[in-house]
């Protein structure tokens, strides 16, 4: 049984006409998720983030300053993220989807979950807003488990990297987190020698892919970097931030990724934590067919049968960031 935690309340974050980050997404995102068949999901209600589960991310100012600017009407906040005066408490919703999926999988309601969320959160920083993203959705749920003794690995696969994630764990050895990304790209951060500071050295792993790297190159990071880094951490949960703008059909990106790769991953993946101990995060994916097809790829391999929309990729560039990434990582102080 797959937990979806999603509401239509999440529609009513309004960046403004033309915005990529568009209420559409969601509804390309419940198409997806229908693949998986009724029987298979069960929806589960989100909740919203409390201050304290949030100031363990964010700062009390920061958010104090946003839910302001969106009661007085909302607006740009940068030249990428806009507000409506709904967003804050959508926003606090979609920072709670992921501790209420954590909650019932604790339970035994589900086998693994999907938190169709908006706004996206890898990009926003302790405080403030940037690249679509309002309150850190990841990492609000990985600071909560860590705050409760467990291990955390966070795998993003969005195309953009998650600077906002990296900054919030950069020095903490309790979560680990994986960036695959394209180089150059927004947000300029995650180069392969950034891997973290202090007791956290080497839990931050980053994979600055090259333009037109396929799902093979995807597929040796995990197998040859980050499985190996998953054996020495040895992780209790796996946190996804499934972001879906890798895909080649992407009008933000240039990556070369197709549905079929994200089921692969999603397999491989699944596979490096216990039972019904992954949570999945939508973050971006701006092509709706694409986020249809790539959404409901991971969904059949979350419910553990995959399913291929499109074929896998492979052939593109790549190689040789995961070979100096297993170098770098061979020796890496986590553990």
């Amino acid at each position: 049984m797959l937990l979806v935690a999603t509401d239509p309340r999440f529609a009513d974050h309004d960046p403004g006409r033309g915005h990529p980050e568009r209420p559409a997404r969601l509804d390309a995102v419940l198409r997806g998720l229908e693949a998986a068949g009724r029987d298979a999901v069960r929806i589960l209600e989100p909740r919203r983030a409390t201050p304290d589960e949030l100031e363990r991310v964010h700062t009390l100012e920061y958010l104090e300053r946003l839910e302001t600017f969106c009661t007085r009407g909302g607006g740009p906040l940068d030249p990428d993220t806009s507000v409506s005066p709904e967003s804050y408490d959508v926003a606090l919703l979609a920072a709670g989807a992921g501790l209420a999926a954590v909650d019932a999988l604790e339970r035994g309601e589900g086998d693994a979950a999907f938190c169709a969320v908006r706004p996206p959160g890898h990009h926003a920083v302790p405080s403030r807003a940037m690249g679509f993203c309002l309150l850190n959705n990841v990492a609000v749920t990985a600071a909560a488990l860590r705050d409760r003794g467990q291990r955390v690995l966070v795998v993003d696969w969005d195309a953009h990297h998650g600077n906002g994630t990296q900054d919030v764990f950069w020095s903490d050895p309790r979560v680990c987190y994986v960036s695959m990304h394209e180089w150059p790209l927004y947000p300029g951060t995650g180069r392969l020698d950034e891997v973290g500071a202090g007791p956290g050295t080497g839990a931050t792993v980053n994979f600055p892919f090259p333009p037109g790297a396929t799902g093979d190159v995807y597929l040796a990071a995990v197998d040859e970097v980050v499985g190996p880094l998953a054996a020495r951490f040895n992780p209790d949960w796996l946190l996804i931030s499934a972001g879906y703008d890798a895909h080649r059909a992407d009008p933000l990106t240039g990556l070369g990724l197709a549905a079929g790769d994200y089921a692969d991953l999603t397999a491989r993946l699944v596979a490096l934590v216990p039972p019904r101990r992954t949570v999945a995060f939508l973050e971006g994916g701006y092509d709706l067919d694409a986020l249809r097809d790539s959404v409901a790829a991971t969904v059949s391999a979350l419910l553990g049968t995959p399913a291929r929309p499109e074929p896998p990729t492979a052939g593109g560039p790549g190689r040789p960031v995961v070979r100096a990434a297993a170098d770098l990582h061979e020796t890496a102080g986590v553990g």
